[in-house]
């Protein structure tokens, strides 16, 4: 079975949300697991345009 992880963010400032979506991304991938970026926040779900 495969895992996929997706990663969005919601715009704004946020400090330490590149730590945390490095530290997403390196657990991830310890397990095997894909992460996806989800471009232009929630719109981005209705339209999805996906970046690897």
């Amino acid at each position: 079975m495969s895992e996929r992880i997706g990663i969005l963010t919601g715009g704004g400032d946020c400090p330490g949300l590149n730590a945390v979506i490095r530290a997403v991304v390196k657990s991830a991938s310890k397990r095997g697991w894909e992460t996806v970026g989800i471009q232009n926040g929630f719109d981005g779900l209705l339209d999805p345009i996906r970046c690897r």
